[in-house]
């Protein structure tokens, strides 16, 4: 029989709902029997034990919250009941000794992917050319080349939706009411075979920066395009300048010898006002990402071991399953990587609200703790500056399906993580050169989040939802992970994997795990299309460094 109540850590003063629960049924739990005083909807949590006004409320075996009523036990907790708490944390010179035990850890030593071989010994999953503008000055033209590119490269997808504005349009002619129409998809429309077999596809990342603001949104904009044009999932890039603005030609070249000293991928610059004619200057880039797309076409897949993976750990519309199926699942596939020698990153500081303790003492050298420290407080800090917080980070959706606080959502949201050591804390936006699990400054807003992983290095990112989200990325394949069967059941065509089988009991954490691991080799040879790819969902917004939650 299918269990309805978990609870996730032994210090924990409250039940996870696993299913809808009602008012004044006996909920039995390791001998103890507790009669709910409210109805607990599936996702939320209930009260084990009589609460004094302003007692600590802990899950995850963290405080979570602080109760602003007395509560009895049985009472589901809500926003009216609990407010955001969560527990202080210091420096401390004690090294948190980390021995992640991996089952068959030899075996996925032994794991290959077919991928894209780069002269600094990266690996790609994928093998893409950019356009990209320095300047939100060029994103017409960049739109234009895109017109003028794609279809006629075979890389456009069939525009299925104008069917539908035709059918429309014969309705509205004959004089029918539209509602009482049913538009119909048409039949698949084959798309173009690539002209270059072995390039995935060009993609275009408009942004609105690269002047105004400060100078130093500049400088980490052209910091983000250089990790995109360095990233080994690119072949090569042609970038737009328009001439006068903030981030100057000269600053991403320094961005990108950074990054890669010995940088010889094809990148062809053309700045509009030395250029002159819109013509000139879309003749010119069309010429030169054609002699780039020919040099890419000549990469082929090999095989390379798992290790060359960078995975970045994402989530996005949370709920009440997420801690407890998802992202547990992908904690155990992060190890799994890092005991294989691959490198994963875990973002989104403002989702560690409460576990900052804990993951500091993770960090293997003292200067990476204070490092994480440092930059937690100075987020907090600065949100606070402007009349907000890191309590107010939880969305309605997330509120609804059971995360009340954001220390709640924050102990779930670092289960992707894992248990490994921690290697390196990086700000944005820095590159991963270290294998094991890093940790990257970004915000919670998922595009951001996902946009600055990928620019760290992020080859693949694994996305954990409970209400469903399309997030993409223009070069990254981006996994879908749902946290509950019905998602995956409501939305298949947007999710990839369903981790709800834990949840009903069908499968283990760890076996989850290693299927979604399995998956990610697939993916990471070309063998699978993951839904967001399938879709061209390519999100792609720099976090201009400010608040964003």
């Amino acid at each position: 029989m299918k269990q309805k109540v978990l609870k996730i850590h032994p210090k924990d003063n409250v039940l996870v709902a696993l299913q809808d629960l009602s008012k004044g049924d006996m909920i039995v739990y390791n001998g103890i029997g507790y009669t709910l005083i409210d109805d607990v909807p599936a996702k939320h949590k209930f009260t084990t034990e009589p609460l004094e006004k302003g007692a600590p409320v802990t899950m995850y075996g963290v405080l979570v919250g602080k109760t602003t009523d007395a509560l009895q036990p049985g009472s589901r907790i809500t926003t009216s009941n609990l407010k955001h708490a969560a527990a202080p944390y210091a420096l401390s010179e004690f090294r948190k000794e980390i021995h992640t035990k991996v089952e068959d850890a030899a075996v996925w030593k032994n794991k290959t992917f077919n991928g894209f071989h780069r002269s600094d010994g990266s690996v790609g999953t994928a093998n893409y050319w950019l356009v990209v503008p320095l300047v939100f000055c060029e994103n017409r033209n960049v739109e234009v080349l895109k017109d003028a590119l794609l279809e006629e490269l075979g890389y456009a997808h069939p525009p299925k939706y104008r069917a539908m504005t035709k059918q429309l349009i014969a309705a509205m002619e004959a004089g029918l009411d539209i509602e009482t129409i049913s538009l119909h998809e048409p039949a698949q429309t084959v798309a173009k075979n690539p002209v270059f077999k072995n390039v995935d596809g060009i993609k275009f990342l408009s942004h609105t920066g690269g002047c105004g603001g400060i100078r130093q949104d500049a400088q980490t904009l052209c910091g983000l395009l250089a990790g995109y044009i360095t990233h080994p999932n690119v072949a090569g890039a042609t970038v737009l300048s328009l001439g006068c603005q903030n981030a100057q030609v000269a600053m991403l070249q320094e961005e990108i010898a950074r990054r890669s000293p010995h940088f010889d991928k094809p990148l062809f610059v053309l700045e509009q006002q030395t250029v002159g004619k819109e013509t000139d200057l879309i003749e010119f880039a069309m010429k030169r990402t054609f002699e780039g797309l020919i040099i890419a076409n000549k990469q082929e897949r090999k095989p390379a071991p798992i290790s060359k993976l960078v995975i970045g750990l994402e989530c996005g519309g949370s709920d009440g399953f997420s801690g407890i199926s998802a992202n547990p699942a992908v904690g155990h596939t992060s190890d799994l990587l890092v005991s294989a020698g691959g490198s994963v990153i875990l973002s989104e500081f403002p989702e560690l609200c409460g576990v900052e303790q804990e993951i500091s003492d993770r960090c293997a050298d003292v200067r990476d703790a204070e490092r994480f420290i440092d930059l937690m407080r100075a987020y907090a800090a600065s949100a606070v500056a402007v009349g907000s917080g890191f309590d107010m980070n939880p969305s309605p959706g997330n509120i609804k399906d059971g995360l009340i606080t954001d220390a709640i959502k924050s102990a779930g949201a670092a289960r992707k993580g894992g248990n490994s050591a921690v290697v390196a804390v990086l700000d944005y936006p820095e590159q991963v050169s270290k294998p094991g699990l890093n940790l990257l400054c970004t915000p919670g807003n998922d595009v951001e989040s996902t946009t600055a992983e990928v620019g760290a290095g992020a080859t693949v990112v694994l996305f954990t939802t409970g209400l469903g989200t399309p997030t993409g990325n223009p070069i990254a394949p981006v996994v879908k992970i749902a946290t509950n069967t019905a998602l995956y059941n409501r939305m298949p065509d947007i999710i990839d994997i369903n981790a709800g089988t834990i949840i009903e009991g069908e499968e283990t954490i760890e076996e989850c795990g290693e299927r979604i691991l399995d998956y990610v080799i697939r993916v990471a040879s070309g063998e699978t299309m993951v839904n967001a790819v399938r879709l061209s969902q390519d999100d792609f917004i720099p976090w201009k460094r400010g608040i964003s939650l």
